[in-house]
């Protein structure tokens, strides 16, 4: 790895650094904070859904069984909303919960298990777990940071996930060096353009449905996303000229205002206006396909949240009772007529095109 100040892993997580962000409440305060009386509905996302037909968010049929199998990572990129570093080694999960994860697994009708982090990879029972989705006939997304397949020990990865008919997403900024490197660390971009190659040559980002390689934007600043469809075809035309890369899809995401990236809009001045930004451009369009619907999210602990975004803010699925619900206590029926947990942040999910774990919505 590099050796610069601004690669990742000379950084530390909010954690480690003592920080006030690493508090999830911290971070929910501060966005309470930002004054918003001026925007629509003053900012708050229930009174904006409520003026849209909307009285409360509720789930949809489960399609998506999210498990953050850890925070452990071999990066510590600006924009993190995980807060996920090499430092972050005790937020691992455990064997006992990844089969309590199967065993909920079963008492759905998910067929995809999206499998995250940190660097899941790094877990140590992240093959047993894809295993048995795999076995179970399951189509499995691998949230991949690229740079983890050139670690000792995981050279064989595209390979071993090419068998499985693994779905790779990976993260990469941007398909210019610059522009990744300001958001992921000096060095990032070239290491992930050479774990692209590794997967080209193992199958992967040709056109083989069994060997989907889907790459993620974020934007490497205050603003929101680009339109998905546009940046397909940049990045595409980009990357095979360029790097000799080819990939099947793209999907962007706007930046949501939590963790390290919202460390990153205080220290640059840029909260207020982010904030206005997103809620500015609230788009009723995308909340039919909002993930929290369709999705669920474990966390590295086995608690269960309605989307990764609120598990980073330690905002868990409850009941009337406001009792936090664990994996081991997996009640579908139950779970089915919740009412979703909101916040602020989820501006961050309805601005412009919107934003989700597959990408743009509208």
């Amino acid at each position: 790895m590099q050796t610069s100040d601004r690669t990742p892993t000379k950084s530390l997580s909010l954690l480690r650094r003592r920080s006030p962000l690493a508090s999830a409440q911290y971070q929910q305060d501060k966005l309470a904070e930002v004054a918003l009386s001026h925007t629509i509905q003053g900012g708050d996302f229930s009174a904006t859904l409520s003026a849209h037909g909307v009285p409360a968010l509720t789930p949809a049929k489960l399609d998506i069984f999210q498990i953050n199998i850890g925070k452990l990572c071999n990066m510590v990129c600006r924009h993190c909303h995980v807060d996920a570093g090499p430092d972050r080694t005790k937020e691992n999960m455990t064997r006992e919960t990844v089969d309590q994860c199967l065993q909920a697994l079963d008492r759905t009708e998910a067929q995809t298990v999206d499998i995250t982090g940190g660097a899941p990879e790094l877990n140590p029972h992240f093959r047993y777990l894809v295993d048995q989705c795999v076995a179970r006939g399951k189509q499995v997304i691998d949230r991949c940071n690229l740079t983890v397949l050139l670690l000792p020990g995981m050279e064989e990865l595209p390979s071993w996930f090419g068998d499985r008919g693994v779905e790779i997403v990976c993260s990469l900024p941007h398909y210019r060096q610059r522009n990744t490197d300001a958001q992921r660390g000096d060095g990032t971009f070239e290491q992930s353009i050479e774990a692209l190659h590794r997967l080209n040559a193992a199958g992967y980002g040709k056109g083989d449905s069994k060997r989907q390689l889907t790459l993620v934007s974020n934007p490497v600043g205050a603003f929101l996303a680009s339109s998905q469809v546009k940046l397909e075809q940049e990045w595409k035309a980009g990357l095979e000229k360029y790097q000799g890369v080819t990939f099947d899809r793209l999907i962007t995401l706007n930046n949501m205002p939590i963790s390290r990236y919202l460390e990153w809009l205080e220290q640059s001045g840029n909260l207020q206006s982010y904030m206005e930004v997103l809620v500015n451009a609230f788009n009723p369009a995308t909340v039919e396909g909002l993930m929290c619907r369709n999705t669920l999210s474990i966390g590295w602990d086995g608690r269960i949240f309605d989307c990764d975004f609120n598990q980073m803010l330690d905002l868990t699925c409850q009941d009337e009772k406001q009792k936090p619900w664990h994996i081991r206590d997996f009640d579908p029926d139950r779970l089915a007529q919740r009412q979703i947990v909101t916040g602020r942040h989820c501006f961050g999910c309805t601005a412009g095109a919107g934003s989700s774990c597959g990408g743009a919505l509208a």
